[in-house]
């Protein structure tokens, strides 16, 4: 197939994805302003950094009194899976470094799948295309979220003050479900559970995060030592 035609197997595979992306775009362009930003500045979020898991991890540390230092390096961590996947794709994408760095923004998790030929390459136009129409769908969700959320009423009346905590059980389910990764992700939600009521606001994450990190990267190295 030509670039043109893998480009729109993309946007029709990732068309899903992008619909799921608005609506937690919503929320998030809603609960952000609870947690302090205007909504300019959660729709730049969205448009600059998007990364759902990274910007809810962000706003919640902030929401619950923690610092913004502890909220940046927090959302880092949590998007430092991206490195592995950058390496496994950049064998697939043409030019020197800084072009392969522009062309790897593209990443995120269900374009990188989706674009996987299941031999170890990539098809980057398949990927360009799947994260092009969840791109819009995030960043659209957001928009209206931020700027027609007053008209929901009070936040906490829809249960989104229960987004973030939902979040987050979603996410240690998700990683328990994966073998490999099961007891590293059990340490870390019991890390974060023994320093809530002993740190201040984004430390249980924070630490909880560099545990995990520290604890995949040792079974990576055991597995290649293997």
């Amino acid at each position: 197939m030509d670039r043109n035609t893998r480009f729109r197997a993309g946007l029709r595979e990732g068309l899903a994805f992008a619909v799921a992306a608005g609506v937690t775009g919503v929320s998030f362009g809603i609960v952000a302003q609870e947690a302090g930003l205007s909504q300019w500045a959660a729709i730049a979020m969205s448009l600059i950094v998007f990364a759902g898991s990274a910007q809810f991890t962000a706003v919640a540390i902030v929401a619950s009194g923690g610092g913004a230092g502890t909220a940046v390096v927090a959302a880092a961590l949590i998007n430092s899976r991206f490195l592995p996947m950058g390496v496994a794709l950049a064998q697939s994408l043409p030019g020197g470094p800084l072009r392969r760095g522009v062309q790897g923004q593209a990443v995120i998790d269900a374009s990188w799948a989706l674009a996987n030929r299941g031999d170890g390459t990539f098809d980057r136009w398949r990927l360009f295309g799947a994260t092009a129409v969840q791109y819009v769908g995030w960043g659209g969700g957001t928009i209206a979220g931020a700027l027609g959320g007053s008209a929901l009423g009070d936040p906490n009346s829809l249960g989104l003050d229960a987004v973030y905590p939902a979040f987050f059980v979603a996410l240690l389910v998700h990683e328990l479900r994966d073998g490999r990764a099961r007891g590293v992700a059990a340490l870390g939600a019991l890390i974060a559970l023994a320093l809530v009521p002993f740190t201040p606001a984004g430390v249980p994450v924070l630490v909880a995060s560099l545990a995990a990190l520290v604890g995949l990267r040792r079974r990576a190295v055991a597995e290649a030592a293997a």
